[in-house]
Order: C-alpha cells, then sequence, then structure tokens
C-alpha cells in the first residue's frame, strides 16, 4: 500500500522544530512490513495514498475538518485525546523509527535558508522513551493519571550509531527505580544526551547527580520549577547541585509553569498572585545564575492580563534579552503594547515594581557572593 504519514504539528508551525516519534515509528514499521510510506508535506496530497496517519502533540494545532473525515484516516496523538491518548500497537510502539521520515521535509526547509538549529533533532539525534510515567500527578500534566516512572524501551530500540546525539522524552526519568542501569547503558554509548522534558529536581540526590553530569551531556540541563510551594526544596537542591558537580549554571535551564490555578477558579485574584509567584520564581533563578523558561498554561490567554505573560515569556525565553536587561528594560526597548501591558499591571499593582527592574547580572552576582 501507498500510506501517508501526517504530522499535523509541522503543517500548523512550518519552523516546528522537533520531529513526532510516533509518526517515525509507525513509518519505520509500515516500511519493515514492505509498504510505500511517504510524509504528507501538504493537506492535498491526502488523495494518493491508500491509508492515512495522523498524530497531533499539541491541541491548538489546525487540521482541517475534511480531513478528520476521510475514510481511510487513523489519528491520534496528545493533541486528540491528551491524557487519554490511546497507545500506539506493541509491534509499532517497539519498533525502530525510521528517521529518515522527514529528509524531504528538512531539504524543503533548508532551501529555504533556515538555520541548521531549526532542524537539528531531525538529524542529530535518536530519540525515544528510556522510562514512561510519573508519580506525581500534577493535574495540568498529561500524565496526571500515571502511578509511577517504569523502564520502557531499551536504548538499542531506538539507537541510531550514525548519529552522534541522544535525546530521551521520559517523564520522570530519575522517579524509575532502575534510573541507574538505564544511565549505565546511555554512559557506555559515549554521546552527547539530553533529557528534553526535564528531570525532577525536588528528588535528585548527589549520587544521581554525580552520575547525571559524568557523562556528555548536550546542551542545557533541563529542570522544571511549577509551584512556588516548592521554593525551599527548590534552593537546596539547587544548593547541592552546585556544591556537588559545580556546573555552570547558566547550562541549567528551568522550565516555569504558570497562568494554573490548582483550585480551579481562575478568579481575579489569582492572576496577579500567579505573576508575582512567576517574577519570584524567576528572581530566584537568577540568583542561581540559572536560565527559565516560562511555559504558560492555555488559561493565560483569557487571563485579564495575558498581555503581562506575553511580555514575561518573551524576555524569559530570549537569554541574550534576559540575560542582558531588565522586563522594563526590554518591554521599553520593545515598546507599543509590550511597554503598555507593564505599565498597566504595574499601575494597577504597584508593589510588583521590584520585580520588573531585576537583572540577571545583577542578581546572580549577589548569588555568587552567597554562595562563596
Amino acid at each position: 500500500m501507498k500510506i501517508g504519514i501526517i504530522d499535523a504539528d509541522i503543517l500548523s508551525r512550518p519552523r516546528h522544530r522537533f520531529p513526532n516519534l510516533a509518526c517515525m515509528k509507525m513509518s519505520g514499521f509500515f516500511k519493515r512490513e514492505g509498504h510505500q510510506v511517504s510524509l504528507v508535506q501538504d493537506y492535498e496530497e491526502a488523495g494518493a495514498f491508500d491509508r492515512l496517519y495522523l498524530s497531533r502533540v499539541f491541541k491548538d494545532t489546525f487540521v482541517p475538518s475534511e480531513i478528520l473525515k476521510l475514510g481511510n484516516l487513523s489519528y491520534g496523538g496528545t493533541g486528540f485525546y491528551y491524557d487519554k491518548a490511546p497507545k500506539l500497537p506493541d509491534e509499532i510502539e517497539h519498533c525502530m523509527p525510521d528517521y529518515h521520515l522527514y529528509d524531504a521535509f528538512i531539504e524543503k526547509i533548508r532551501r529555504y535558508g533556515e538555520s541548521a538549529s531549526v532542524y537539528k533533532f531531525y538529524r542529530d539525534y535518536s530519540i525515544g522513551f528510556l522510562t514512561r510515567g510519573c508519580f506525581r500527578k500534577c493535574p495540568f500534566c498529561v500524565n496526571r493519571n500515571s502511578t509511577q516512572a517504569v523502564p520502557a524501551s531499551p536504548l538499542e530500540e531506538f539507537l541510531d550509531e550514525k548519529r552522534k546525539k541522544l535525546c530521551f522524552l521520559d517523564d520522570n526519568f530519575l522517579a524509575c527505580p532502575q534510573w541507574e542501569s538505564i544511565l549505565d547503558k546511555v554512559l557506555e554509548t559515549g554521546k552527547r544526551y539530553q533529557f528534553r522534558q526535564g528531570l525532577d529536581l525536588r528528588i535528585m540526590q548527589k549520587k544521581q547527580m554525580e552520575k547525571l553530569f559524568s557523562g556528555k551531556l548536550d546542551d542545557k540541563v533541563y529542570f522544571a520549577f511549577d509551584d512556588i510551594r516548592d521554593k525551599d526544596r527548590i534552593i537546596r537542591k539547587l544548593d547541592l547541585l552546585y556544591e556537588t558537580v559545580k556546573v555552570r549554571m547558566n547550562s541549567i535551564r528551568i522550565y516555569v509553569l504558570c497562568g494554573f490555578d490548582r483550585t480551579g477558579k481562575w478568579e481575579d485574584g489569582f492572576w496577579y498572585q500567579d505573576i508575582r509567584d512567576t517574577l519570584e520564581r524567576v528572581r530566584i533563578l537568577m540568583g542561581f545564575g540559572c536560565l527559565p523558561y516560562i511555559m504558560r498554561y492555555e488559561k493565560c490567554w483569557v487571563s485579564p492580563y495575558m498581555g503581562m505573560y506575553i511580555v514575561i515569556g518573551r524576555w524569559c525565553n530570549q537569554p541574550a534579552q534576559f540575560t542582558k536587561k531588565s522586563l522594563r528594560e526590554f518591554c521599553t526597548l520593545q515598546g507599543g503594547s509590550s511597554l503598555r501591558y507593564l505599565e498597566e499591571f504595574e499601575k494597577a499593582y504597584p508593589q510588583i515594581s521590584g520585580y520588573l527592574d531585576m537583572k540577571y547580572g545583577e542578581v546572580a552576582a549577589y548569588g555568587a557572593l552567597y554562595r562563596g
């Protein structure tokens, strides 16, 4: 059969920087079965295939309604079902991904002059899950129905020796009881690696830090600071990390969730407190020289202070801006709506002013002095 694989996210976001693992596994399986498989790069091509398989990671990715009505289409992914997304059949889940699925797509974006950084995950990385699941049950998370972290795929199941780096999508790797023996297999490869979804800093012990940082870590190391109530624990763990491995703290990137109300109400009083708590977490991370990455929950887009979430995200998520300018300086330089959002919020809540003027270099220098 002629089989078309549709990665809906790249059709909705032409500069989407990460391949869809489910799509690559389906392609690998169907090619192994002898079928002709192609990545669909335009919905108008859909009629050329006997079977179509569509995957979507993000809920806001647009898919034409007429495509979803096609009788020869199967679709799935967290973008449709979120935490209730059906699993791939075992014979596909444990199939070597087809890392060549995106070759034509990469060639197309290269012709448009995109830099290699846009498609590095398509070309340079073996990608997979070493473990699956998490015990946290965070209500905003796709793993909120999970109860534990367990081994998922052995490394050799998705390792392409020709690719120089490894990228793991584990939900909470260090919560898996077998983390050490699995990580030993990673270290044996001698390849650079990263845990893209982040690691749970709150449960890390000295042994885990030493083992993790003994390998060739790639790019940034990702953790999360989702709740201001974890403030004291996060500070203790960052102190321990600094003392244990003497890592350059600007190589640590920490996801900062905002816009999620754990009461489920999202009432007026919540928005100021959440923005303040977000900036307080940013301040703490500045003190360690870490780089925050703002993760905005979907309710941010209906907040009366949506603009503040926009500018905080733009500021923090561009390290070249974040490490040189305060939020006020950033918004002043941007002008227009950015400056208006900031001024309107400060007028309503003047007590926020101190956070608007904090600067990475100054706070980080004070933190370094404090740590000796």
